[in-house]
């Protein structure tokens, strides 16, 4: 019988935010990867850990040898079925050996700190990766979710928007560390965040 790759969104980070049927997942787990501040937080006593680093070519490689002897748990933050490894592992292993278990994105968890609603919503990741072509054009009442970076800060998109024809008045919340004890929310425009450095690493929401 082969073996298994379930696959565990652990939310934005907190247990809180941790549903049960995950808890239950990782806890039976044997075998987990994830990264190291995932893996710290939620890593049974005595189970067998791997960090996700750069390399994922090399993540996949010890995948593919712990399963030859039993299953395997990879902890990705926020949602599996956005931006995270799920992508890769479906393309190595195949759909047929993977259980995926969602979790909560910081995407959600930032509209619901601002009592919005997102269907409506433009989900755009700059984490690692540029935009699609158009993705930040402006429209009126467009409204953006950006998950930003180090190389993608929001100082920077935030001129990016600017060029692209939004109004420097534009609504802006940068949501930092989202369930964690530091927890910031900005609440600002277009204009201010061009002109400051503010965090890299948030969910950036831009309402039109």
């Amino acid at each position: 019988m082969d073996h298994k790759i379930t696959v565990i969104g652990i939310g934005p980070g907190s247990p809180d935010y941790l549903p049960p049927i995950a808890a239950r997942a990782i806890a039976r787990a044997k075998v987990l990867v994830g990264g190291r501040r995932a893996l710290a937080a939620f890593a049974p006593a005595g189970s067998e850990t791997y960090p996700i680093g750069g390399d994922i070519a090399a993540v996949l490689a010890y995948i593919g040898r712990r399963l030859a002897e039993g299953d395997v748990a990879v902890l990705v933050s926020g949602d599996p079925g956005f931006h995270s490894l799920l992508a890769a592992l479906r393309r190595e292993f195949g759909p047929g050996r993977l259980e995926v278990i969602p979790g909560v994105s910081s995407v959600q968890l930032a509209f619901a700190r601002l009592a919005c609603p997102w269907q409506d919503a433009v989900l755009v990741s700059l984490h690692g990766r540029a935009a699609a072509d158009g993705a930040l054009d402006y429209a009126p009442g467009k409204k953006l979710a950006l998950l930003t970076d180090a190389a993608n800060a929001p100082h920077a998109i935030a001129g990016e928007l600017l060029a692209c024809g939004w109004p420097p008045a534009t609504a802006v919340w940068l949501c930092a560390d989202l369930s964690y004890p530091g927890e910031q929310i900005l609440a600002t425009d277009l204009a201010a965040a061009a002109a400051g450095a503010g965090c890299e690493h948030c969910v950036m929401v831009v309402m039109a």
